[in-house]
């Protein structure tokens, strides 16, 4: 059997002009079909025909295969298995999928009802297939029969089912034998269960847009502020603007699965821009604000960017000292603020969303029917922590898939959802988190001021008051970090009763999250005085989850916010799984340990060791297509079965937690040759001495463990950490009798009871040291704590080892000079 000449049967995989037909359809009206046929779009018609309102559907002499064609000419696309016969006491039943809002002609026959479940037929009911003016398959009574009233048919005549599973409209799959690909314009093979959780229909991120536009249309998507106010706009205005930009985009020349890099701060227009760049065939490319030029040159010339999209004139100075050397580029787009020069190919927002006025709607419809769930629509730049970033390859259906697990699995209700955006969208976890569930639960998304990281972050959370809320582990760090600077100015009382307090949620916290319903003596009385002021203090009182990801987080932060009854879900995924691979949610929660897998999800421990540790390796929908134009980089990260390998590793406990433990490109191995995971060390040190900021393990093939530390210090209004001591660094040393106030003060000259503070803690992780080798024998102070300007951090705060190794490496040598 073979779609356009492809052989595929089971594969669920067809043409974009094609439509498939498996699994449990027993015969048409006047021949049959066996159970692995398939309809192809192509072809002239035969004698045996049966039309329908001119659209022809008709068996071949050999029974295998049938074609369908629009009688105007335009071919019907839709894929979906059609399911045995289902009975019931009434006769034959239909099974009517959520996919269909609604039939041609009403069907309101007394005691009858069309729902999302099963509809009872008598038993002589008849049905047809109609393509409405969207090109979907939608089902039709018969006319007079006993099913039901309807409006006039146009059916020559009518194909009769003994009983059928839906017809989900206009899903398509492009063919594909592999599960990845290196090539913009290449499709893959899906991971498709069989069965239950990842068995789902693919659909294109329009798709998806579309269902929650016919559902939730009215309701708020996206709201930023102007001039002190909220605006918002709906999800109707919000697809009218995606459309428009799409217009604009192939107005400007974009060409098909070519770029359009956005590089700016969260905003209405950036998430109009990504899905505006999707509908009109391109590939949507974030660009990190804090890359330098030459890294924004990189980005943009690797995926072939048509069009870039800049927030502001800083940002815009980047591109305009390399576009020459972007040989694809063919227009820029300033977002906000007003052009300080006037340029060729350089628009306003304003200017850029009217110039597509005079494409056709219906020229960028046939964009849009063209695309399908199995090709790339979307790329996101690893940040990389050596060599050049890796452009992930994430499908229509990676997107859409992953928005509706992850949702299902945190029990999100349509239309309930609010999130403050605030995370770099360039970065996978802001994306999903931010965009793609918002838009497939019909959630509203607030943005953040641009300098939310400074400061403004809180204010924000205060206004909007989410409903969830995702944060790295330096957000989380940083609240912490205040809160306990402002606890430390309360009353003796108010420190007593916080601290009371506090004992009695850590407590509560541990029994929820082991299952049990005990709640301790006084909870009421705490959370009436201290837990709820501390959640509205947060802007968290309508929170229902707050979660951390995309970097470890210490047991330390994570039981402080318990002490308030603010459990914080950790997450655990990559970009290469389009975010989320495991959950923590309240009904499935162990402190360190990421949760478990998004159902429909599965995860294999590779050559685990003794502990039962070993590489953790992804599967299901969620797994990337591969890297931009890297091959041999993707077949690294995929294994021969189509395992993504995580480079993570992990172990599972009895309850099937996933723990992560370490990275593998990270272990240290000693000259001794023994392996040290540095991680749970250095997040050791960062818990017993509460002002080492970013602390990192070195040691490999060297004789000893050593570390470099860096201390609390206050950022100024860019970002940079500067030399001046954060209020709780200046406190602790207060206390030890030295009033110091500058890093420089304690780098310079080192003060005996401050050395003598960090060296008890890095002691005390000493004594817990499984062996010797784990033993931490020389630290240093540096003289700034690192940053994501500084290179030593990534865009998510994660440490870039091998950078932090190359500029400090005069301060390592020095730990191994005698």
């Amino acid at each position: 059997m073979s779609v356009n000449g492809v052989g595929h049967p089971g594969d669920q995989t067809c043409s974009p002009r094609a439509h498939c037909i498996e699994n449990g359809f027993d015969k048409f009206a006047n021949g049959s079909l066996r159970k692995d046929s398939y309809t192809q779009s192509i072809g002239s018609l035969q004698e045996g025909e049966v039309a329908l309102n001119g659209n022809y559907l008709y068996p071949l002499t050999n029974g295998e295969t049938a074609h369908i064609h629009h009688g105007e000419g335009r071919e019907v696309r839709a894929v979906r298995k059609v399911e045995p016969t289902h009975t019931g006491e009434k006769g034959q039943t239909l099974l009517v999928n959520p996919g269909i809002q609604s039939w041609v002609s009403s069907f309101e026959a007394e005691g009858q009802a069309i729902n999302q479940n099963f509809m009872d037929y008598p038993k002589k009911g008849t049905i047809g297939l109609h393509v409405d003016q969207n090109l979907n398959l939608v089902p039709r009574i018969k006319p007079n029969s006993a099913a039901g009233p309807c409006g006039p048919s146009e059916h020559k005549e009518v194909l009769s089912f003994t009983a059928t599973r839906i017809v989900q409209p206009d899903v398509a799959l492009a063919p594909a034998e592999q599960l990845w690909s290196t090539s913009r314009d290449h499709a893959v093979k899906l991971r498709v269960s069989k069965s239950g959780p990842g068995s789902e229909v693919p659909l294109t991120v329009h798709q998806m847009f579309l269902e929650t536009v016919r559902n939730y249309g009215d309701l708020p998507a996206l709201a930023a502020k102007k001039d002190g106010d909220w605006e918002t706009l709906t999800y109707k205005e919000y697809l009218q603007q995606c459309r428009a930009a799409a217009k604009s985009f192939l107005k400007l020349g974009l060409e098909r699965h070519h770029g359009v890099g956005i590089l700016g701060f969260n905003s209405p227009e950036w998430f109009i821009a990504d899905v505006g760049c999707i509908l009109a065939g391109g590939l949507a490319v974030g660009i990190y604000v804090t890359n330098s030029p030459e890294a924004c040159q990189y980005v943009a010339d690797n995926c072939k960017a048509n069009v870039l999209v800049v927030e502001n004139h800083k940002q815009l100075i980047k591109i305009l000292k390399v576009k020459d050397q972007l040989p694809h580029l063919k227009a820029i787009v300033q977002y906000k603020d007003e052009l300080e020069q006037k340029l060729s190919n350089l628009y306003t927002w304003k200017e850029f969303i009217k110039l597509g006025e005079d494409v056709t709607e219906e020229a960028l419809n046939d964009i849009i029917r063209s695309q399908v769930a199995n090709e790339c629509c979307s790329l996101i730049y690893t940040s990389g922590t050596t060599g050049h970033p890796k452009g992930v390859m994430l499908s229509h259906d990676n997107i859409t898939w992953l928005a509706n697990a992850a949702g299902i699995m945190t029990n999100i209700k349509q239309g309930e959802q609010m999130v403050v955006s605030y995370l770099p969208l360039s970065h996978v976890a802001a994306q999903v988190n931010d965009m793609w569930i918002c838009l497939k639960y019909a959630g509203t998304t607030y943005f953040a001021e641009p300098d939310a990281l400074k400061g403004s972050l809180v204010n924000t959370l205060r206004e909007v008051r989410p409903t969830t809320f995702l944060g790295v582990p330096r957000v989380w760090e940083k609240m912490q970090e205040k809160m306990k600077a402002m606890g430390a100015k309360a009353s003796m009382m108010r420190r007593k009763v916080a601290n009371w307090a506090k004992s009695i949620g850590l407590q509560a916290s541990y029994n929820a999250m082991n299952g049990s319903d005990m709640v301790p003596w006084g909870y009421m009385l705490a959370n009436n005085l201290v837990f709820k002021k501390v959640r509205v203090a947060l802007g968290l009182d309508r929170c229902t989850a707050c979660y951390t990801g995309a970097a470890p987080i210490t047991k330390d932060t994570l039981e402080y916010f318990m002490c308030f009854n603010i459990p914080l879900f950790e997450l655990y995924g990559m970009s290469e799984s389009t975010g989320p691979h495991t959950i923590s949610r309240h009904t499935g929660n162990r402190i360190m340990s990421c949760g478990k897998e998004v159902p429909g999800c599965s995860t294999k421990l590779d050559k685990p060791d003794e502990d039962g540790i070993g590489e953790i390796c992804f599967w299901g929908r969620h797994v990337f297509m591969g890297y931009l134009n890297m091959h041999e980089q993707t077949q690294v990260a995929l294994d021969q079965e189509g395992w993504l390998h995580s480079g993570d590793l992990g172990k599972h406990d009895k309850d099937g937690f996933l723990f992560v433990t370490g990275r593998i490109k990270e272990m240290i191995i000693t000259a001794g040759g023994e392996n040290v995971p540095p991680v749970p060390i250095e997040d050791a040190v960062k818990e017993v001495v509460p002002i080492i900021s970013n602390a990192m393990l070195v040691g490999d093939r060297r004789k000893f463990l050593s570390i470099l530390l860096t201390l609390k210090c206050n950022v100024d209004d860019s970002g940079e950490p500067t030399d001046e001591l954060a209020p709780a660094t200046v406190e602790f040393c207060q206390e030890l009798g030295f009033a110091v106030s500058r890093i420089s003060d304690l780098t310079t000259k080192r003060h005996p009871a401050i050395s003598k503070a960090i060296q008890e803690g890095i002691d005390r992780v000493n004594i817990r040291a499984t062996s010797n080798a784990q033993r931490i024998q020389k630290w240093t102070i540096l003289e700034r704590d690192f940053s994501i300007s500084g290179g030593e951090l990534g865009p998510t705060m994660k440490l870039k080892r091998p950078i932090v190794h190359k500029m400090y490496k005069e301060e390592i040598e020095k730990f191994y000079a005698e």
